[in-house]
């Protein structure tokens, strides 16, 4: 099968176009045919080496973590699907790989994609989907009528976010750049910071929850704009002593990680706060859910801009710019 392969980790280092041998299929598995494949910067961390500890990839290997595609063959133990469905997914860490013709998944991570949709909609929807679900209706618990922050409102975690925080009932306030006002507001958000014109701490107060995807700064000033007892859940760090926990970490690992969070920690201590790292997880049960909000037309994916196969590299180098609104995507070109 044709794919994109990582030689060695380093910054911006080229993936190699490859014919690779089709995934084995093992007995809990399903194979996809890959028909789109979101990029996100999870991708481009890894290739730079950012996850090494935490996720031990072994060399080559093959990025991509959002996948929507046709089933062509179902391992012995698996039950939920067919050759011929249409499904989506974010792979389990470890097996990801959807920058290829092919990808084996694991049956109860994956899910049969929205059926109004075609295939770049869910494709760029699977990872940002799950981080969004995760971190607002796992972790924060989020409430009708709870107040909401969800940082970088026109990315991809952030459009999901404001739609998903809407649907519960939540007012959502976000930070974009002028020329993204219009469109964060119309997924629903009530509050828009300009956020190189205005400094959301001076702008927001007594928020229940804020999901947190920028620096250390905004990290600082996110702490200042909840109220007591307020849930502060970050997607980029520090990672927090529960989350090496989660991930079978190695002593070392745990005690480096417990190091680098401390001092948030702390400081929510310190007002009342609950801090805690999302690095999110596969799950066909939320993507499952997820996919009939998108059916009731609930929730819209946001795609950017979608790029073929071939241009693998260009793409990826466009989302670590930072200037995509929702997603960006690479279409496999299939033989006819």
């Amino acid at each position: 099968m044709k794919a994109f392969v990582l030689d060695r980790y380093g910054k911006k280092r080229a993936l190699r176009p490859a014919d690779m041998p089709s995934p084995e299929l093992r007995d809990d598995e399903v194979l996809v045919q890959v028909h789109a494949a979101g990029v996100n910067m999870l991708d481009a961390k890894i290739r730079d080496g950012e996850f090494k500890l935490i996720l031990p990839y072994r060399l080559p290997l093959l990025l991509g973590h959002d996948v929507a595609g046709v089933v062509v063959k179902v391992g012995s133990l698996a039950r939920r699907f067919k050759p011929g469905d249409e499904v989506y997914a974010r792979p389990d860490d470890l097996r990801i790989g959807t920058f290829a013709e092919y990808i084996a998944i694991r049956e109860e991570s994956l899910a049969i994609k929205p059926k109004a949709l075609s295939m770049e909609g869910p494709a760029s929807t699977a990872l940002v989907g799950l981080t969004a679900w995760q971190a607002l209706i796992e972790k924060a618990n989020l409430k009708k009528g709870q107040k909401v922050f969800n940082q970088a409102g026109s990315g991809g975690v952030g459009t999901f976010a404001i739609q998903l925080a809407k649907h519960v009932g939540a007012t959502v306030a976000t930070t974009t750049s002028a020329a993204n006002i219009d469109l964060v507001k119309s997924l629903g958000a009530d509050i828009v910071i300009d956020y190189k014109k205005d400094d959301f701490e001076k702008v927001l107060q007594d928020y229940d929850v804020v999901l947190h995807s920028q620096d250390a700064a905004a990290l600082e000033k996110s702490l200042r704009v909840l109220k007591p007892g307020g849930t502060l859940i970050s997607i980029s760090g520090p990672p927090d002593p529960a989350f090496a926990t989660g991930i079978g970490a190695p002593w070392f690992v745990k005690l480096v990680v417990r190091l680098l969070s401390s001092g948030v920690r702390k400081r929510a201590n310190r007002r009342d706060l609950r801090y805690s790292f999302l690095f999110m997880r596969a799950s066909g049960q939320q993507l499952r859910e997820i996919a009939s909000l998108m059916d009731a037309e609930a929730i819209r994916p946001v795609v950017d801009r979608v790029f073929p196969f071939e241009s693998a590299n260009e793409a990826l180098a466009y989302v670590v710019k930072g200037r995509a609104m929702g997603k960006a995507d690479v279409n496999v070109c299939l033989p006819r």
